[in-house]
């Protein structure tokens, strides 16, 4: 059976930020960086949601990148951040011994840059390690657009699977009768996934009558007159 082929779940897949850094979001022209930091943040919310594996890998903070985005570790307070020095987390010990450590070959990545530390990661992970990777390209970014979009060609070409944070959200759920984390997953929809999240705003209040901050007390509210 070819697994690429499986829907990802819970059970099948691990997740890794790789240089979520502010000195490294300056130079992502591929994407509007504050999209950037909400997908970002989005992804992470959603794996703890549904309790996915997640490392967290950081190059040179202190020499250049910085911290790790504070958004994204208040997801994970307490997590070990593993540091490094090479631009490629292949090559760094701690980070192949984080994801052994789970037993699951479906690794989501988020990082940046797309063009080298997303690249570099993902065909020698494929290579030695036999990971299957899914690229989350909203939750990536390069120094241009090309460069970004030539990097996913590349990873594409050497059998890497591209996906965006959303996608990866909604497989994860798969089923709306999933009740235990339904709550949770809209929660997240209505803070990052935009026009989607208005729209469930809408349809928890006008439709359903859910009450809303402006009505806490669910009141019928009289309709305006016209001028």
């Amino acid at each position: 059976m070819n697994p690429k082929l499986e829907v990802l779940t819970p059970q099948n897949s691990q997740l890794i930020f790789i240089d979520q850094q502010p000195q490294m979001a300056f130079g992502v022209q591929s994407i509007d960086r504050q999209v950037l930091k909400n997908n970002t943040v989005a992804l992470a919310k959603a794996a703890k949601v549904f309790n996915i594996p997640t490392t967290i890998t950081t190059v040179e903070t202190e020499a250049f990148s910085g911290h790790t985005y504070p958004e994204l570790l208040d997801v994970f307070p307490g997590k070990d951040i593993l540091e490094r020095s090479s631009m490629n987390s292949w090559d760094d010990q701690k980070v192949r011994d984080a994801l052994a450590a789970s037993g699951k070959k479906k690794v989501i990545v988020s990082g940046l840059w797309t063009e080298v530390c997303n690249t570099t990661f993902a065909l020698c992970a494929m290579l030695e390690g036999g990971y299957e990777i899914y690229m989350v390209s909203d939750a990536s970014g390069g120094t241009s657009k090309e460069a970004h979009d030539m990097a996913m060609l590349r990873m594409v070409q050497a059998g890497v699977i591209p996906v965006t944070w959303q996608q990866v959200l909604l497989e994860w759920q798969r089923d709306w009768a999933r009740k235990e984390t339904y709550d949770d997953v809209m929660k997240i929809v209505k803070e990052h996934s935009g026009a989607y999240g208005m729209g469930v705003d809408y349809a928890y209040t006008m439709v359903h009558k859910a009450p809303s901050r402006a009505n806490p007390d669910h009141k019928t509210l009289a309709p305006v007159p016209a001028k």
